[in-house]
């Protein structure tokens, strides 16, 4: 596809792709078949998040499903980021920023990991102000929120601190892209059950909703986010895809608890690092031998230390490598080296070209031509790596997780086409759309 051909793109369906975010995933179906219900909230012309436009249509999400397997301009995709990325800060100038690299942050926040009591001290005398005191729980992480002195930016007040204690560890909170349209909360109920003795998944998401494929499923939820955890279709996607068993439609980890950590509540203002790290250090604490988290971002140091920590007690961490293709920077948290980055495939184990990419790449897994659980009830066809990302984790944690689940998982690759890792895991855990009479 030719660069002006994706433009064109672009421009009829900008309010679809500015509520998508890298980590993301496109969900057809969302035109408002009765077959289909999600509450009445796609469709509508005033959705929370989204700028008041026309009614997103099922052919428009039909021509952009078409864009992973036809586009092969990585520069336009690379665009498309910038694009997205704009539009929600554009939309929520209030709570976001950007840095100077152009990701998402929250706006007049900066954290600060393990601060000393003088530099504390040091910050509150400069005009800043505390907002939130964390010790996340299992992972020893002190973390300190502060509010830049009155009248200066986000990012003239980070480096304002790290001149006040050069030895100190400050960043931003970055903002791991919210899903837009496929974290917005849905008019239902959320997944619930008592958790039984199986083997734990841990997941790192937008909150999931109540489905048929769900009724049977041990999914406990905790919010992370300011509003606490709200059903979402991302989040509820995700889950089905591990957990899920409905006729035709079965997930791949059939059998575990799922403890889902929602760090979105609903809002693509939130899924921030400090939301994550939370959620790790929960998860950890709870027991859970593999986490799923297909969501990206740039790198953030506490991050960075919430996952080696978790990683260092044994914990697999799983993460999808987003869809803005190769052209886009290195997505986090798959590039980090104790996590398991994963890919997508199509339905002939070519992988997809908007794929994005991460500093090292372990597996492929199905991402494409494939249905996946719509709150509520029905399915949608979906595609990205968010979706590739929770095959891999169900086929760990039936290996058992740790070091012999790496290697179980391993030995069961098959051979892919382009950039798959090691090989395509769970080949046959795709569950094509016609199946469930899920929409294309």
């Amino acid at each position: 596809m030719t660069r002006p051909c994706l433009r064109t793109i672009l421009a009829c369906s900008a309010a679809l792709l500015f509520a998508t975010a890298g980590h993301a995933q496109l969900l057809s179906g969302l035109g408002g078949n009765p077959t289909q219900s999600v509450g009445g909230l796609f469709g509508s012309s005033n959705i929370p998040g989204l700028p008041n436009t026309a009614p997103v249509s099922a052919p428009v999400v039909d021509r952009l499903n078409d864009v992973g397997s036809s586009v092969s301009d990585t520069a336009s995709l690379l665009d498309l980021r910038h694009e997205r990325l704009r539009e929600l800060v554009r939309q929520n100038h209030r709570v976001l920023d950007i840095d100077q690299s152009g990701n998402l942050v929250r706006k007049g926040e900066i954290i600060a990991i393990d601060p000393s009591i003088e530099t504390l001290a040091h910050l509150r005398s400069a005009g800043y102000r505390v907002l939130h005191d964390d010790q996340i729980e299992c992972l020893q992480l002190h973390v300190v929120t502060v509010a830049p002195p009155t009248g200066t930016d986000t990012r003239d007040g980070l480096n304002k601190l790290r001149k006040i204690d050069p030895a100190g560890e400050f960043d931003y909170d970055h903002v791991f892209e919210p899903a837009g349209i496929g974290l917005l909360p849905f008019a239902g109920t959320a997944a619930t059950a008592t958790l039984h003795g199986q083997a734990m998944i841990g997941m790192i998401d937008g909150g999931v909703a109540a489905h048929p494929s769900l009724r049977n499923a041990a999914i406990e939820q905790r919010g992370f986010a300011s509003s606490g955890a709200r059903p979402s279709g991302h989040g509820t996607a995700v889950a089905s895809l591990m957990v899920g068993s409905d006729g035709r439609f079965q997930g791949a980890a059939l059998g575990a608890s799922l403890l889902v950590a929602d760090v979105y509540g609903g809002d693509p203002t939130e899924g921030s690092a400090l939301a994550i790290a939370r959620a790790l250090g929960w998860l950890t604490s709870r027991g859970v031998r593999v986490i799923n988290i297909s969501l990206v971002g740039p790198a953030n140091p506490l991050l960075a230390r919430a996952i080696a920590v978790a990683a260092a007690r044994g914990v697999l961490i799983v993460a999808a490598v987003g869809n803005d293709g190769p052209a886009a920077p290195p997505a986090y948290p798959a590039s980090y080296p104790e996590v398991i980055a994963v890919t997508g495939v199509d339905k002939h184990n070519r992988a997809l070209v908007e794929a994005g990419k991460a500093l090292h790449l372990d597996f492929a897994a199905p991402g494409a031509d494939m249905a996946a659980a719509l709150p509520g009830k029905g399915y949608a066809t979906v595609r990205g790596t968010s979706f590739a990302a929770p095959l891999v984790t169900a086929r760990l944690i039936a290996a058992g997780g740790g070091t012999a689940g790496m290697a179980a998982v391993s030995r069961e690759v098959v051979k892919g086409e382009g950039r798959v890792g090691r090989g395509v895991v769970c080949e046959t855990c795709r569950i094509a759309p016609p199946a469930v009479g899920a929409r294309r």
